[in-house]
């Protein structure tokens, strides 16, 4: 199952540096100044998708590409702007530190392996992985980034020129500065990726259409 919407309208140390504190008044959590944003923090009230884990936000032409298996449990979110695209990811992290210095380590061992070229970059969300691979269709560039928060870490791979280019990210960057993560307070093994699901009206009435069951 894939499932498609137009959205028409509308490391912890590197994350901290990146969401500088807002004042809040009163007792509330203080409101981030970019996210990802926990759950638990301000943030602004745009409309967003509610995928579970990860809800994001509904920004003007970017397309929300979501493959899902019959029960509606998300295998693959891809967001894609134009000729752009950005893959995300949600997973568990430890209390006590982030994981993307190790996770982006393991990414480029294993693209070298398998013979793609793979350079560590400085950039907007700090340690930034570049690479190239091989596809059928030629080489293609990929630009992997890493945002650890409190017990999670979203990863997100960006595709197409901005992969090489970060200034035409525009509304894809909106959408990961804007995401919100929900971990959930269950123990979770670490890098376990956090579960993401259609919403209930989505994936029943993709199951209509398929003509499953609905979820119960």
């Amino acid at each position: 199952m894939i499932f498609s919407r137009k959205r028409a309208d509308a490391e912890r140390q590197t994350r901290d540096e990146r969401a500088t504190p807002v004042p809040d008044q009163g007792d509330a959590t203080p409101s981030l100044e970019r996210g990802p944003y926990d759950i638990s923090e301000s943030y602004d009230d745009v409309q967003r998708l509610d995928l579970g884990s990860l809800h994001i936000p509904a920004i003007a032409d970017v397309e929300v590409r979501v493959q899902a298996d019959p029960q509606g449990v998300i295998q693959q979110v891809v967001l894609v702007h134009g000729d752009n695209a950005l893959q995300l990811g949600v997973f568990a992290a430890p209390r006590s530190e982030g994981i993307w210095d190790e996770v982006r380590e393991e990414i480029r061992q294993s693209l070298l392996r398998d013979g793609a070229s793979a350079q560590e970059v400085d950039g907007e969300y700090g340690a930034e992985l570049h690479a190239q691979v091989r596809t059928p269709d030629g080489p293609t560039n990929l630009r992997f980034v890493g945002i650890d928060g409190p017990r999670w870490m979203v990863r997100g791979v960006f595709q197409g020129p901005v992969a090489t280019d970060p200034t035409l990210a525009g509304p894809l960057v909106e959408c990961l500065d804007g995401l919100v993560v929900d971990r959930g307070q269950e123990a979770k093994p670490v890098r376990e990726p956090l579960p993401l699901r259609l919403p209930r009206e989505v994936a029943d009435q993709a199951a209509d259409a398929a003509g499953e069951p609905r979820q119960v």
